[in-house]
């Protein structure tokens, strides 16, 4: 509603706004904008145990191909490549098993290098378990900084170098958690990363 009638005032009263006056309203629109996202994505987290489906058989290869479609103008625009190996079949729900994959590969695109976006997703038995990982060769993470990712609202760049409301991993986090997993990553500045999630097989 904020964003509808400052457009609607920015169309209407466009000819007697000065300049600052327009860059006032892009500013309270971008703003309005930024606090939908925050708000759909603390709705995530805060529905991930109470709105959750129950677990059932999920290809997390058809899930890999579906994500890859809705961020396929985003993967031409930065010329990546992205290649998975043969993925599991796993007990998950499928939507936020979804969201997990979208996060991972969507942040390898993001925080990119100057190199086009090299992207591999691949999946190793262990123990009772499928270790599902997400490699890139973008920008990398300090190891002080491996825990804190994890935690919500936890940025460590500025929203205006790298948009995001600060919740995608806390996000991946608890719905790793959900299904008896764990998340964590490997990496070093300017050698790329690699995310691993674990879930039961």
């Amino acid at each position: 509603m904020i964003t509808s009638y400052l457009q609607l005032l920015e169309r209407r009263y466009k000819s007697d706004l000065n300049e600052e006056a327009g860059q006032f309203i892009a500013t309270a629109v971008d703003g309005a904008a930024r606090m939908r996202n925050l708000i759909q994505d603390l709705l995530s987290y805060s529905r991930v145990g109470t709105r959750g489906r129950e677990l059932a058989p999920v290809s997390c290869g058809q899930l890999v191909q579906s994500v890859l479609t809705d961020l396929e103008v985003t993967i031409k625009e930065s010329s990546a490549v992205i290649t998975a190996d043969t993925l599991p079949t796993v007990n998950a729900d499928e939507l936020q098993l979804r969201q997990v994959f979208q996060n991972l590969i969507g942040n390898a695109l993001k925080f990119r290098s100057e190199q086009a976006p090299h992207i591999h997703v691949s999946a190793q038995p262990c123990r009772g378990e499928w270790v599902i990982s997400v490699r890139d060769n973008g920008i990398g993470i300090e190891p002080k900084f491996f825990d804190r990712i994890f935690v919500i609202f936890q940025r460590l760049h500025a929203r205006e170098q790298y948009p995001g409301t600060g919740i995608g991993l806390a996000l991946c986090k608890r719905i790793v958690e959900r299904h008896h997993g764990q998340i964590w990553v490997d990496s070093s500045p300017g050698k790329g990363a690699t995310f691993f999630f674990s879930l039961p097989s």
